[in-house]
């Protein structure tokens, strides 16, 4: 390569730019000449190390002021057309700034979400505060200061999401937490009483998909602990609560039961709004959907984080927020609320 060669290229390149008509030859031809791979003008910069030594300060001078003065002219043609594009595009097409602009969708509260605010508004004129916690937790909080046995159900791997394949049923496993029960043991090792608390939050269990169960939920447990506290305050908060959300109309019920960690303990169910006592699928025909479960904090449970049982009592209750938000929204799949479908969830 010499002079004559680097002259020619740059006087083809010239002759080349001057007849791209339109913005996709320019492009074309910036890519043959200032391509990084393949472009001449690379090629020419790649044979200076061939030629003699005292040739290659003429010559890389050279392509570099060829180089520059390409690079403006095509960027003053480039910037000719786009603008010619520009009147050409703004020439054809018109706007009628007179017509209705598109609407907008405005976003709004999960059912899920409306529900839980709604919830903590309404226990907060109870006196309750609210706690949260972490959902991956250990089995200790878990299950074992729940006063969770070690052969209960509930351990059992299919039952409960385990982390640690290895630790599924024995104690010092990591799990997904299967209940919002766990922050109340980490709340009661870090307060003293008397203590008011909810715990809202997801939780995790190995639930079969129906139109009431679901694997993973949302849940709202409340704690209360002081003296002279029974059973009478627990029904006393959920028929406050319940009158709250669904006025008075709706009826509940409270049902014995057994839960480690309450003694004694009930089931609660509140009267079925899809069918009004008279059976359907989504209340198993029996008129009435289960909520939750409360009663009497067991003493073990108080004992475990440092309370003396007999200078106080506690009690506590729990429900599912989702299937709160079916029976106030008066929807009979809980699926509805995990698909994500616009449609759906616009009508709240």
């Amino acid at each position: 390569m010499n002079l004559a060669t680097l002259e020619q290229v740059i006087k083809d390149a010239e002759s080349a730019l001057a007849k791209a008509t339109d913005l996709a030859a320019l492009d074309a031809w910036h890519i043959k000449y200032f391509g990084k791979e393949k472009g001449e003008i690379q090629e020419l910069l790649r044979h200076i190390p061939q030629l003699p030594p005292a040739e290659r300060g003429t010559v890389g001078k050279a392509i570099n002021q060829g180089k520059l003065a390409l690079e403006a002219a095509y960027n003053a043609r480039h910037q000719a057309m786009a603008s010619e594009a520009l009147d050409a595009q703004l020439a054809t097409e018109r706007i009628d700034v007179t017509l209705p602009s598109r609407r907008t969708t405005a976003g709004h509260a999960h059912p899920v979400l409306a529900i839980k605010q709604e919830l903590i508004e309404i226990f907060s004129h109870y006196g309750f505060a609210v706690a949260e916690g972490p959902e991956i937790e250990d089995d200790w909080h878990n299950f074992t200061a729940l006063n969770t046995p070690a052969d209960h159900p509930a351990r059992d791997a299919q039952d409960t999401f385990y982390l640690r394949p290895s630790a599924a049923g024995a104690p010092g496993g990591m799990l997904l937490r299967t209940h919002t029960s766990s922050v109340q043991i980490r709340a009661m090792q870090k307060q003293k009483p008397p203590l008011r608390l909810i715990m809202p939050g997801r939780v995790y269990r190995r639930d079969e998909v129906t139109k009431r169960h679901y694997p993973i939920f949302h849940q709202l447990e409340g704690l209360m602990v002081e003296p002279g506290t029974h059973m009478g305050h627990v029904k006393g908060l959920l028929t406050g609560m319940l009158h709250a959300l669904f006025g008075k109309q709706l009826q509940m019920r409270l049902r014995p039961s057994f839960f480690p960690f309450t003694e004694p303990s009930a089931e609660y169910d509140v009267q079925c709004p899809f069918c009004n006592f008279e059976g359907c699928g989504t209340c198993s025909y029996s008129g009435w959907i289960e909520l939750g479960g409360c009663g009497m904090v067991d003493p073990n449970v108080l004992k475990a984080v440092g309370y003396d049982p007999e200078q106080v009592t506690g009690l506590a209750f729990g429900f599912g927020i989702d299937r709160v938000a079916m029976i106030r929204y008066g929807f009979n799949d809980i699926r509805h609320l995990w698909e994500n479908d616009a449609r759906f969830l616009q009508q709240f």
